[in-house]
C-alpha cells in the first residue's frame, strides 16, 4: 500500500479493546488500557469498556470519594499516554459534576481530552440498579465538566469529527432502549458509533446482543464498535462474559469469542466511504435526518500524523464480495437465490399461461444453471420436464467435451433433447453476405450466436412457448454478448447473476441430486473453461481454442470491480487501491490497472445492450435492469473515469 492511499480511500482502523479490571484499582486498571493503546498505534480508534477505569461492578464504591478522585488521576495519566498515540481513545470512567454522578466516555487524541459523553438511560430494573449511584444523561447537552485542571465539553450530544470520521458515543443500556442515542447520532452525521458496555450474560443475550449491533449498524448505516467488560469484573450475582464486535452497515465484520481468558483486541479496517455512498444512496435515510430535530455540538480534531500515517498494514478486502467466504452462508444465499429464480419465473409462467420453454443449452456453466432452475421449476409447478426443450447447436467451433456435457445433462434431467447443427446454415449466410469463412472477426462469431437465437425463437413460436435466457449479469455488464443475438430472449433468468456465483449455484446443485451420473457431469462443467467456442481451434484440435476470460480478463476481477462501481460508487482509483490489496497474492498491479480500463472501457460502450434487456429476476443489491437497478444513457462518456486511471502507474513504487 502506497503512502496515502489509505485513508484517501476513506479507510480507518478501529479497535475494540477488553482489558484485564482489577476492581476498584485505578492504577492497575490505567495501566492495561495504557498497554492497550501502546500496542494498538497502527489504528485511528480504539474502544475500552464502560467504567473501564474503575470496573464496572463496584457496587456502592462507585459512590466513595477515594475512587473518584483516583479515578480522574487516571484519565490524566490515560491523557498524558495519548500524546504518542495518533488514535481517539474511547474510556468509560464515573465523572462527577454538580454533586452528581455520571457514568461517562471520556474520549482523548493527542494528548488532550476531547470531551465527555454521560451514558443516556440509566437501567434500573432486574438485576441492574444504576439508578442507585448514576444519573441520567440523556438531557445533558452544551454543557463543560472539570477533569482536573482541564474544562472539556460534556453531554450527550457531542460529535468528534475529523476528515472523513464522524464519531458519536452511547454506553451500554443506550442500544437496548426504543430508539437509541445513536439513531440521532446517525442522523446528525456520526458514522462511527462506540459503545462502551458492561453487559453481563444470560442464556440467550448473547445472541440477541449481536443482532442489536448488527441491526443498529444497518439502521444507522454506520460502523457500530462495541466493548464490553470482561475478565475481573465481579461474578458475586452475574456473569460479565467480555464481548467485542465491529460491525458495519449490517454485518459484524468481526468479533471476539465469549469469555476470553486474556486481555483481547480485535481489530478491523472499515471503509467510511461505503457508509456515505450508502446514506447517498438510501433517500429514505435523509429523508429522517431532515426531519431530525436534535442538535448536537461537532468537536473538531486534527489529526496530526495524518500525512505520515502507517499505510503498511494490511486491508482485509474480500475479493469475491458476490460469494460469501463461509461455505454454510454461501448455501444459504445458492438456496435463497434459486428460490427466487424458481418463484420468478413461475410467476411469468402462470401469468402468460405457458407450459413450454426452450433453453440453448450449450454445455457452459449459464445454459447449465438456467436449464436446473426451469426443471426445479416445473417440478414445483407439477409440469412435466418434457415440457422444457433444450436445444444444443453445435457450431464451427464446438468441441466434443461440451456438446456432449451439453447432449448427457438434458437426458438426464429428462427434458425434451434437441440437436440442431448450424454449420451449414452459417456458411450459407456467409456466402449470402460474402463473409470470408477463413476470417475469423466479429461477422465470424456474430453470425453464428444468431442462428442459434433465430432457431431457439422460431422454435418457441412453433410449440407455444418462450425462449429462456442464459446470459449473467458479469457478461451484461461487459456487453460480453452478441446485439440480437443470445443478449435477447423472453425472460432471462441469470440476469443479476454474476459469473463467480454462478459456478457455485451449480455446484449446489451437484451436491443435491441424487443421481451419481448427473452430479459428474455438472462437476465437469463447473470445471471446464468459459468460452464462447465461435473460434475453432487450428489444425482440426478439438481442445477449447477461445477462453473468454484471455480475451476480455478475469470475471473475478470484473465482478469485484463491478461491485464497487454500482454498489458503491467508488471512484477508479479507490477500485484500483482495493483491488490490489484484494488480490495482491495473485495478480500484479499492472495486470489490476489494464483490465480496470478495459472494464471501464466496455461498461460504457455496451450500455445500449442493457437498455433493451429482457424482464429478469433481481437476486442481489447490484443489478442491470434499466427498469430497475440502472439507469445510464448509451452515449455517456468514459473518459473522465479513464483519466483518473490514466494518472496511475502501476509499475511504479510511490506517488
Amino acid at each position: 500500500m502506497k503512502k496515502g492511499e489509505f485513508r484517501y480511500c476513506g479507510l480507518c482502523r478501529i479497535a475494540a479493546a477488553i482489558p484485564f479490571v482489577a476492581l476498584g484499582d485505578v492504577l492497575s486498571n490505567t495501566n492495561n488500557i495504557i498497554d492497550i493503546i501502546n500496542h494498538n498505534r497502527d489504528c485511528d480508534v480504539i474502544l475500552f469498556p464502560e467504567l473501564s477505569v474503575t470496573g464496572y461492578t463496584l457496587g456502592d464504591l462507585v459512590l466513595q470519594s477515594l475512587l473518584l478522585d483516583k479515578a480522574v488521576d487516571g484519565l490524566q495519566q490515560i491523557k498524558l499516554a495519548s500524546a504518542d498515540s495518533d488514535a481517539i481513545i474511547a474510556v468509560g470512567a464515573p465523572i462527577r459534576k454538580n454533586n452528581k454522578i455520571y457514568n461517562s466516555a471520556v474520549l482523548f487524541h493527542n494528548g488532550k481530552i476531547l470531551g465527555v459523553v454521560p451514558k443516556s438511560y440509566i437501567p434500573n430494573y432486574s438485576e441492574f440498579y444504576e439508578r442507585r449511584w448514576f444519573e441520567p444523561g440523556i438531557n445533558v447537552k452544551n454543557q463543560s465538566v472539570c477533569i482536573g485542571d482541564d474544562e472539556v465539553p460534556f453531554g450527550s450530544d457531542l460529535i468528534f469529527e475529523c476528515g472523513a470520521m464522524k464519531i458519536g458515543v452511547e454506553i451500554c443500556e443506550d442500544l437496548w432502549v426504543t430508539i437509541p442515542p445513536s439513531s440521532h447520532l446517525a442522523m446528525a452525521g456520526a458514522n462511527i458509533i462506540l459503545n462502551l458496555s458492561a453487559s453481563n450474560h444470560t442464556i440467550g443475550k448473547q445472541a440477541y446482543r449481536r443482532s442489536l449491533i448488527s441491526q443498529q449498524s444497518a439502521r444507522c448505516r454506520c460502523v457500530y464498535a462495541y466493548s464490553s467488560a470482561g475478565r475481573g469484573e465481579s461474578s458475586t450475582d452475574l456473569a460479565i462474559p467480555g464481548y467485542s464486535a465491529i460491525a458495519e452497515n449490517g454485518s459484524i465484520l468481526i468479533a471476539s469469542e465469549d469469555f476470553p481468558l486474556d486481555q483481547t483486541v480485535v481489530t478491523r479496517n472499515v471503509d467510511l466511504q461505503k457508509i456515505e455512498a450508502d446514506r447517498i444512496h438510501y433517500n429514505t435515510f435523509n429523508d429522517f435526518s431532515s426531519d431530525e430535530g436534535f442538535r448536537f455540538i461537532s468537536v473538531n480534531y486534527k489529526n496530526r500524523k495524518a500525512e505520515n500515517h502507517d499505510d503498511s498494514v494490511s486491508v482485509d478486502i474480500n475479493p469475491h464480495p458476490f460469494v460469501p467466504s463461509d461455505p454454510g452462508h454461501r448455501n444459504e444465499n445458492c438456496s435463497e437465490i434459486i428460490a427466487i429464480q424458481c418463484h420468478a419465473l413461475a410467476q411469468r409462467l402462470k401469468t402468460i399461461h405457458c407450459d413450454k420453454l426452450v433453453i440453448g443449452v450449450s454445455g457452459g456453466l449459464d445454459s447449465t444453471l438456467a436449464l436446473l432452475v426451469a426443471c426445479r421449476t416445473f417440478d414445483m409447478m407439477g409440469i412435466s420436464r418434457k415440457g422444457i426443450h433444450g436445444i444444443t447447436m453445435p457450431g464451427l467451433a464446438t468441441t466434443s467435451k461440451t456438446r456432449n456435457n451439453a447432449w448427457q445433462l438434458m437426458k438426464l434431467l429428462g427434458i425434451t433433447s434437441i440437436e440442431i447443427p448450424i454449420g451449414k446454415a452459417v456458411e450459407q449466410h456467409f456466402k449470402d453476405i460474402d463473409q470470408d469463412p477463413d476470417t475469423h472477426d466479429a461477422t465470424y462469431e456474430n453470425s453464428q450466436a444468431r442462428e442459434r437465437t433465430q432457431i431457439i425463437m422460431d422454435y418457441s413460436n412453433k410449440i407455444g412457448g418462450i425462449v429462456l435466457g442464459t446470459g449473467d449479469l458479469s457478461e451484461l455488464a461487459l456487453g460480453w454478448c452478441t446485439y440480437n443475438g443470445d443478449q435477447m430472449s423472453m425472460y432471462g433468468i441469470n440476469a443479476s447473476i454474476p459469473k463467480t456465483l454462478i459456478r457455485y449455484l451449480v455446484e449446489w446443485f451437484a451436491d443435491r441430486t441424487p443421481n451419481e451420473k448427473e452430479r459428474d457431469v455438472l462437476i465437469d462443467i463447473v470445471n471446464t473453461p468459459i468460452s464462447p467456442e465461435l473460434v475453432p481451434a487450428k489444425d482440426g484440435d478439438d481442445s477449447i481454442a477461445q477462453k473468454t476470460e484471455d480475451l476480455v480478463g478475469p470475471y473475478e476481477l470484473h465482478d469485484f470491480y463491478l461491485y464497487h462501481v454500482l454498489r458503491y460508487g467508488a471512484s477508479p482509483k479507490k477500485i484500483y487501491f482495493l483491488a490490489k490489496e484484494a488480490f495482491k497474492d495473485k495478480y500484479d498491479e499492472a495486470v489490476i490497472h489494464k483490465w480496470l480500463i478495459n472494464f471501464y472501457r466496455r461498461f460504457f460502450s455496451q450500455q445500449f445492450k442493457r437498455s433493451c434487456m429482457p424482464d429478469g429476476p433481481k437476486v442481489g443489491s447490484v443489478c442491470l435492469s434499466p427498469r430497475g437497478d440502472w439507469r445510464m444513457p448509451s452515449d455517456a462518456s468514459a473518459a473522465m473515469w479513464l483519466r483518473e486511471l490514466d494518472d496511475i502507474d502501476p509499475m511504479s513504487k510511490e506517488k
